[in-house]
């Protein structure tokens, strides 16, 4: 390797661990070293957090009074969200059971052909459950 190369090297290697072990061992954080300071405080983002929930309710609202419905509330709206987390997980729930019963009758149907008998379809198996 050149020695130029190798000097250059071992300089940008030296101030790279430099800067780091400074940045290790100030006292202090990089805040507090430039000066910065939050523009607000926790209280206020919160307070402009609930401001802007209100105001985005009342144009929702005024909006549904122009229409002639019904002013959205916090508990019907949390209804609203409940039931449709219902019907996502029974949407859920029956694709799973259309799944299993595909599989389960794509494993049945595999052994009955090695078995040498016909497949037997879903419309088969279900006729079969409901006359039990």
């Amino acid at each position: 390797m050149d020695p130029f190369a190798a000097v250059m090297i071992g300089i940008v290697g030296l101030i790279f661990v430099a800067v780091i072990l400074l940045g290790i061992f100030y006292p202090g954080s990089g805040a507090q070293q430039v000066g910065w300071k939050p523009t607000r405080s926790p209280e206020l983002e919160y307070q402009n957090e609930i401001d802007d929930l209100e105001q985005m309710t009342e144009a929702v609202n005024a909006r549904r009074r122009a229409r002639g419905e019904a002013e959205l509330t916090e508990a019907g709206l949390r209804s609203e969200v409940a039931e449709e987390l219902r019907r996502q997980a029974d949407m859920r729930q029956d694709a799973l059971v259309e799944e299993d019963i595909a599989q389960m009758l794509a494993v049945k149907n595999e052994r009955r052909a090695a078995k040498g008998l016909p497949p037997r379809t879903r419309e088969d198996v279900e006729r079969d459950v409901l006359d039990l």
